[in-house]
């Protein structure tokens, strides 16, 4: 009974720790999501970047992540916001595994405490005789309780394991989101910027091609 007591204090302690760390509007503060969702340019970047640092979060760091790349290819840049994201994901994560495991040890641990409280008891009959049967069903009763009662720890630990567990993966999701449509319009508009004069000389080149085509058959003309 005190290691279910103490399992079930280590139970209640995650659920409520992970409960006020998994807020929706702690993990995707809605003033960083407006102003990632606001960036249009590069001037917009400062505005995106006070936003993330007034408002610490796992979406403000990996979007400060991608800031601090964008010199870089957007190959790269999506590598190093990979690393990043799974390191923040493991700190969403973290504590679910002691629920977890809560799940499988509690019920065993109750029954445990049954096995024993159901030896020691067949052991004290074995030695005083059956005694009143009114102590035995007692006996047998106080035994059967450690099993109530790793049920009734692991029963919730369960609900709220897969709860946060869908929670975080809802939280990756959402993330992954925000900042691939940040590096998205960033690279496109790059992409645009870059792209004008390249084609720009292609087309220029084309037509003078044309023309000294076209020219160099009059000239051998003429000449003959």
């Amino acid at each position: 009974m005190l290691a279910l007591v103490a399992t079930s204090i280590t139970a209640v302690t995650f659920i409520v720790e992970r409960g006020l760390a998994l807020r929706w509007g702690k993990v995707l503060p809605p003033a960083v999501e407006k102003a990632a969702d606001d960036y249009a340019k590069a001037a917009d970047l400062i505005g995106l970047r006070r936003a993330c640092v007034s408002y610490p979060s796992a979406l403000s760091r990996l979007i400060l992540c991608c800031a601090e790349h964008l010199k870089w290819s957007r190959e790269e840049n999506t590598d190093a916001l990979e690393t990043r994201a799974r390191h923040e994901i493991a700190g969403l994560e973290r504590g679910l595994v002691v629920l977890e495991i809560i799940v499988g040890l509690a019920p065993l641990l109750g029954l445990v405490g049954t096995v024993y409280g159901l030896i020691s008891l067949f052991s004290g009959m074995s030695e005083h005789g059956l005694g009143e049967y009114t102590h035995l069903a007692k006996g047998i009763g106080l035994a059967l309780n450690t099993t109530l009662a790793g049920l009734l720890i692991a029963i919730p630990a369960l609900i709220t394991w897969s709860y946060y567990s869908k929670k975080v993966e809802t939280l990756a999701i959402e993330m992954e989101t925000i900042c691939d449509d940040f590096l998205r319009r960033n690279y496109q508009a790059r992409g645009a910027g870059d792209q004008t004069a390249p084609g720009h000389r292609e087309i220029v080149g084309h037509e003078h091609a044309s023309q000294t085509t076209k020219e160099r058959p009059a000239k051998s003309l003429l000449s003959a």
